[in-house]
């Protein structure tokens, strides 16, 4: 996913940025970016979430990322989840991919996915 990094956070390696889709903060886990650089990057949700808790069925159809207090919340269509509990969730031709627990969930419905950490990664074209 494109991202332009707008700002520096108050932790170590924290960014703050601006997708097509809004906005959001994580760990950045590369070469020091500053302020204004824009690249493609790929999201790593490093929590283990819980069905039904931190992701949850949405009436939206629209793909979105925002802040909400010390959450990011990704919005979008839970493509996949495995019999191991890796689930996959599509915003915009992007993949985000995490670990979850808990009672089954409908695929290919838009979801919310809250969590407190994002790990993001630059991709080398």
């Amino acid at each position: 996913m494109k991202i332009k990094i707008t700002k520096s956070g108050l932790k170590k390696d924290e960014v703050f940025f601006l997708t097509d889709f809004g906005e959001g903060r994580g760990i950045w886990c590369g070469a020091p970016v500053n302020p204004g650089t824009e690249t493609d990057v790929e999201f790593e949700l490093p929590e283990l979430l819980m069905r039904w808790v931190d992701i949850l069925p949405v009436s939206t159809s629209e793909f979105n990322i925002r802040l909400e207090v010390d959450k990011v919340v990704f919005t979008g269509v839970l493509e996949n989840i495995e019999e191991d509990g890796t689930g996959f969730l599509r915003i915009g031709e992007s993949l985000v991919m995490f670990e979850c627990l808990g009672e089954p969930m409908a695929l290919g419905v838009f979801v919310e996915v809250q969590v407190r950490n994002v790990s993001i990664y630059p991709l080398s074209i």
